[in-house]
């Protein structure tokens, strides 16, 4: 069917094609359903939505991600038909059903994401039958391979490619922007992308986007990272792993993140970063993503399936029983990591001491520091101040500026003890439900400050901590949310 495209400058962050409600029930296509179209530029699939008032029979609206990969311009003609149901979606029904997929089935599944054959509520499915079948060791490495194949590679070449990452779920676990200018400071090479928050209040990207700009090229990271020797941008603007990205975004919404696509994400994007040499943070506890057991099983999976790319990892389990620092959300978690720097008085010491000692990991493990010497060394680069102007060199070329002033969100919430008493728990992801609902990350001065931490004691009326939010419509959300869930206990 010829339809003639009407733009409305729609951005909906994926292919989206609005018919009217009559000509989808002549191409007998439903919400949801695909069609491909069709230009003199291209072919493309397109997830169907419909309408009646805002356009006539013979039109169709074309969300902005078409119009730009088929170069459309308003009023052209193109071609709608009905797209059949991809190979893809049945090796999904497959893997729900709990059948064990070949390497064809993964990188078709890969494929379909990447070229948006495959619908959110499909990869939604996928996302759930790993979660629910898990996956195996050899499904896990065609996976890694079919994201890397259809992804790009930053293309930095060097010897020694350092490289860190958390595994995520600890509320304020801000260490990259730590470790990232201590480790470049002792001369190591570390292009570090990282990803926008997925469970948590905050990213490693959203925070640093606080005070810099994330989302750059892959040439301009080139370039910035010849300058400084570092970076700290956002990875999914690159097009390194964009499967894994569709993905995430899924995940996201679903609030899942299976451990096979875990693995498959993380191992994936190191292999397109280049790099060699990883040190993986896997917190573990009562509120955190893995227990202990889980968490050593888990590092052993990465050790292996790293191995196959000609990764050396080094994993290390830590503590996350709680929140790490006193900030949570992007700006409150920056201005920790700007007080760490700086070595201010009331600097958060934990997250202090996890930064350094993730660091000397990393200086051990490429070598630049003596085995039993790397905490030595990144404590001298960090109490010397050396790592603060590195990071200031960083954030410039990411045209940012570390010493902007950081203006907390201008409504808040401080919650008291109710009682005397000891802090026994403040729940990861309580709090980090809370802190969504106050705003973020989207609302970057929005978050929680707490100001005790467990086994401390507090008295009543004493402030435990402050809720952020930019509007009183999402501080009344969060502290109905705060007094329901609890996140924090005193006995």
């Amino acid at each position: 069917m010829l339809l003639k495209v009407k733009s409305l400058g729609l951005m909906a962050g994926r292919p989206v094609a609005i018919l009217h409600a009559e000509t989808a029930r002549k191409l007998n296509v439903h919400i949801d359903e695909r069609v491909n179209i069709t230009s003199k530029r291209g072919e493309i699939i397109s997830v169907v939505d419909t309408a009646k008032g805002m356009l006539d029979k013979n039109s169709i609206v074309l969300s902005g991600e078409i119009i730009d990969y088929l170069q459309i311009r308003n009023n052209e003609n193109v071609e709608v038909s009905v797209a059949g149901e991809t190979r893809s979606a049945h090796y999904i029904r497959e893997k729900i059903k709990g059948i064990e997929l070949n390497k064809e089935k993964i990188k078709a599944i890969i494929s379909d994401i990447v070229s948006n054959k495959l619908t959110e509520a499909e990869i939604a499915y996928f996302v759930a039958a790993e979660y629910i079948n898990r996956m195996s060791m050899k499904e896990i490495e065609y996976l890694v391979e079919s994201i890397v194949s259809t992804g790009r590679t930053l293309g930095i070449k060097n010897r020694i490619i350092a490289d860190k990452h958390s595994i995520g779920g600890i509320s304020g676990n801000r260490t990259t922007p730590l470790v990232v200018p201590i480790c470049s400071a002792a001369g190591l090479m570390m292009p570090k992308t990282s990803s926008r928050a997925i469970t948590s209040a905050a990213g490693t990207a959203d925070s640093v986007e606080a005070i810099a700009k994330v989302e750059f090229s892959v040439d301009e990271i080139r370039n910035i990272v010849k300058k400084v020797n570092a970076c700290m941008v956002w990875g999914g603007a690159l097009g390194l792993a964009p499967a894994d990205d569709k993905i995430i975004q899924v995940e996201r919404l679903l609030n899942l993140d299976p451990e096979a696509q875990l693995l498959a994400s993380i191992i994936s994007k190191k292999v397109s970063a280049g790099s060699t040499h990883v040190v993986i943070d896997i917190p573990c506890g009562k509120s955190a993503k893995f227990t202990r057991e889980e968490g050593k099983a888990l590092g052993e999976k990465f050790s292996q399936i790293g191995r196959k790319f000609g990764l050396k990892i080094k994993t290390i389990i830590t503590e996350g029983d709680e929140p790490i620092g006193n900030g949570i959300g992007p700006l409150l978690e920056m201005r920790d990591i700007i007080s760490v720097l700086r070595q201010e008085e009331k600097r958060p010491l934990d997250l202090e001491r996890k930064s350094l000692m993730l660091s000397a990991e990393i200086l051990e493990l490429t070598g630049t520091a003596r085995k039993g010497r790397g905490y030595e060394l990144a404590e001298k680069l960090l109490r010397s101040k050396v790592a603060w102007t590195k990071f200031k060199e960083i954030i410039k070329a990411q045209k940012g500026n570390a010493d902007k002033k950081l203006n907390l969100a201008e409504y808040y919430w401080d919650v008291k003890s109710p009682r005397d008493g000891r802090i026994i728990e403040i729940n990861n992801k309580s709090i980090n439900a809370v802190a969504r609902i106050s705003g973020c990350p989207a609302d970057k001065a929005a978050g929680i400050y707490l100001y005790k931490h467990c086994n401390e004691n507090v008295i009543k009326n004493e402030k435990i901590l402050t809720i952020y939010s930019e509007s009183p419509q999402k501080l009344e959300s969060a502290k109905k949310l705060f007094n329901k869930i609890q996140p924090v206990t005193i006995k």
